[in-house]
């Protein structure tokens, strides 16, 4: 099993060239279930978690020919598509594999999906996407671990009011009902740009939908018709930048991000120049300047446009090295702050009362052997690691690998001392 090693760096400098969005990659792939067209996804992050839908999809009969050069890409066949079961050997491994119940139902009128896996960062119900498509007209049941569903008489629009803002539950209804017959309204609908390119792509291929970037979306079906969709590229990875701006901010750095978008990172960049940075924006790069001091900060995780779950863990590690106390407060999932026992075995102060961690900095790092729990909270632990004295080990990079592309390669780059190595 791989593991990270690390020692303290000096500043970083350079530039990061910034991947495609996997959380934006994974729907679009879902998505070509309802082209009639071999389909081609340009800019496509290396990481497992596209890989394993890309192998969800070979499972049901699609073709996938993919390069993984320097400018990777997909093109997928799904009207080659002969099953309707995802197996949970694989499903069990993502949660984002729920992502081909929607289209698949949509498209021939039947599917079984396994109940799926992914990280144990809280309770992440299907419960928002069952509901929704029995309002749509399907039939669920759920047995031996598996979702049944079928559609007798096809899918219908209605009218669809999430109780939570849920973005794959959103990508999954919008999908089912570019196919369905009539008009499906979305209220309460998650406005992530992910869930954005998804709406956009399938707007240019036919379905209108009225709305995008709204909290209230309304997709007009084909009435079962399926799609020509045209090669497009993936948006480029919001999380992942946010995570090398951290890792900018931590070292006092500067760094440039390139294929980096900061309309898409307005909350993160609000909060890292509360805490002394500063930036120059271009249309595609973000440059982050080394600060004097890293001041503390108070941060609450909502869903967009606010302040991303996902860029919580890797704030937490900057804030051990801030002058004072940070606040911050985990509103979406209950058990996202496992990271916090390995940054303190590192020598950070923080503690924990319910959804609310508060860390008092500055704090003197120590390397150490570390426990990686979940994707976000392993860049986490990486950023310690570069401002730790010693040596600081990663392991069970594994989910690391399920969403960045090259984490060390481009880390070494511009200049930190990170090694992938085997146990």
């Amino acid at each position: 099993m791989d593991y990270l090693q690390i020692k303290k760096t000096n500043p970083l400098h350079g530039e990061i060239k910034i991947s495609g969005a996997k959380n934006a990659a994974l729907p679009l792939i879902a998505m070509t279930i309802l082209a009639k067209n071999r389909v081609t996804i340009k800019n496509l992050p290396h990481v497992a978690d596209i890989k394993t839908l890309l192998k969800l999809l070979s499972n049901l009969g699609a073709g996938c020919v993919s390069e993984w050069g320097e400018e990777a890409s997909t093109t997928i066949d799904t009207r080659t598509l002969t099953q309707t079961k995802a197996t949970y050997d694989i499903v069990r491994t993502m949660r984002a594999s729920i992502l081909v119940l929607g289209p698949i139902l949509a498209r021939f009128g039947h599917c079984e999906v396994s109940l799926p896996g992914g990280c144990a960062i809280g309770q992440r119900p299907v419960d928002l996407h069952l509901k929704a498509l029995e309002q749509m007209g399907a039939v669920i049941n759920i047995e031996a671990g598996y979702i049944h569903a079928i559609a007798p008489e096809g899918l219908h629009g209605c009218n669809i009011i999430f109780d939570k803002i849920t973005v794959t539950g959103t990508a999954n209804i919008v999908m089912a009902a570019a196919l369905a017959k009539g008009v499906t309204t979305i209220t309460n609908a998650a406005r992530e740009p992910e869930v954005v390119q998804l709406c956009e792509i399938l707007n240019a291929s036919g379905v209108k939908i009225e709305g995008i970037a709204t909290a209230i979306l309304t997709i007009h079906g084909t009435n079962g018709a399926l799609l020509e969709i045209e090669p497009f590229s993936v948006i480029p990875d919001r999380i992942e930048a946010g995570t090398y701006l951290c890792a900018g901010a931590i070292t006092r750095s500067e760094l440039t991000l390139k294929n980096a978008n900061a309309k898409h990172l307005g909350a993160v960049l609000s909060k890292l120049e509360e805490m002394g940075s500063k930036f120059t924006i271009t249309e595609n790069s973000i440059t982050i300047h080394p600060s004097e001091v890293i001041k503390h900060v108070k941060i609450v995780t909502q869903e967009y446009p606010a302040f991303p779950t996902d860029m919580q863990a890797q704030f937490l590690a900057l804030a051990t090295q801030a002058d004072g106390t940070s606040i911050i407060e985990e509103r979406l999932f209950e058990n996202r702050f496992m990271h916090v026992s390995e940054l303190q075995r590192m020598g950070a102060d923080i503690s924990l009362n319910g959804n609310i961690a508060t860390v008092n900095g500055k704090s003197k790092l120590s390397g150490t052997d570390v426990m990686a729990t979940d994707l976000r909270a392993s860049s986490a632990l990486v950023l310690a690691g570069l401002v730790a004295d010693g040596v600081t080990s990663v392991h069970r990079i594994y989910h690391l690998d399920r969403g960045y592309d090259s984490l060390e390669k481009k880390l070494q780059a511009v200049g930190a001392d990170i090694q992938r190595l085997r146990e």
